[in-house]
């Protein structure tokens, strides 16, 4: 027999592995409700955005679904659709935050006269799809890539537009169907705003914190709870 390439699975795809066996061994029957993520976590000694990831791998794959305010139920016994080993989405805002942040501060000391009034128009194009109940998402990739281009690295704009563009991933987009409202796109354009304020007075330590606090609290809209009735998820 041949030899096999090993591959190492990512924590949310181990955590969806366990989860994908009880329900098909039945221990989760078909209509029940799954414990609250929080539980899950405990249970399995892991965080509970992991545990985020690994039921957004489900959902996708067919055998969960996720309503808000009820739970999480088991729908299917067989995966639908089967995913390959890619990042999960929380874990790429995680490492856009390390990456962006810098890069803002690198923004901030640009002698480029156009990156303001660029990041301005990106602002204003997103406001106008919010207004238009549109998805803003050209105007955020613009924003962000259009930050890496002031380092003038064409390496980390490449990396910059790769990670970005992993929001169109099956796990991104299913995570953001949730989580993704009107409400929560303005205040990410807030957030824009205070980092551009910063690269305009040409604040490097202002800029990377900007930056900082703007991805950390798009990785808190995404990991906040599942609320289930009685209960707190």
């Amino acid at each position: 027999m041949p030899f096999q390439p090993i591959e190492p699975r990512r924590l949310y795809r181990q955590i969806a592995d366990q989860l994908r066996q009880l329900i098909q061994s039945g221990e989760f029957a078909m209509g029940t409700r799954l414990p609250p993520e929080r539980d899950l976590a405990a249970k399995m000694g892991v965080s509970r955005p992991s545990v985020r990831e690994a039921l957004i791998a489900l959902e996708v794959e067919g055998l969960i679904e996720v309503r808000m305010g009820s739970g999480i139920f088991v729908i299917g016994r067989e995966s639908v659709r089967m995913l390959d080993n890619a990042p999960g989405p929380l874990e790429i805002i995680r490492a856009r935050k390390l990456i962006e942040g810098e890069l803002a501060a690198v923004a901030a000391r640009s002698k480029d006269r156009s990156l303001v009034g660029d990041l301005n128009e990106s602002l204003r194009e997103m406001e106008r799809d919010i207004a238009a109940r549109t998805l803003p998402i050209h105007g955020d990739r613009s924003f962000h890539i259009r930050i890496a281009q002031a380092s003038d690295n064409s390496v980390l704009q490449a990396v910059v537009t790769q990670l970005f563009d992993e929001r169109n991933s099956p796990l991104s987009a299913q995570l953001g169907s949730h989580f993704e409202r009107e409400a929560t796109w303005m205040q990410a354009v807030d957030e824009h705003r205070t980092v551009i304020d910063a690269i305009a007075l040409h604040d490097p330590e202002k800029a990377r914190m900007a930056m900082g606090v703007h991805l950390d609290r798009s990785h808190q809209r995404f990991s906040a709870g599942w609320t289930t009735p009685g209960k707190s998820n």
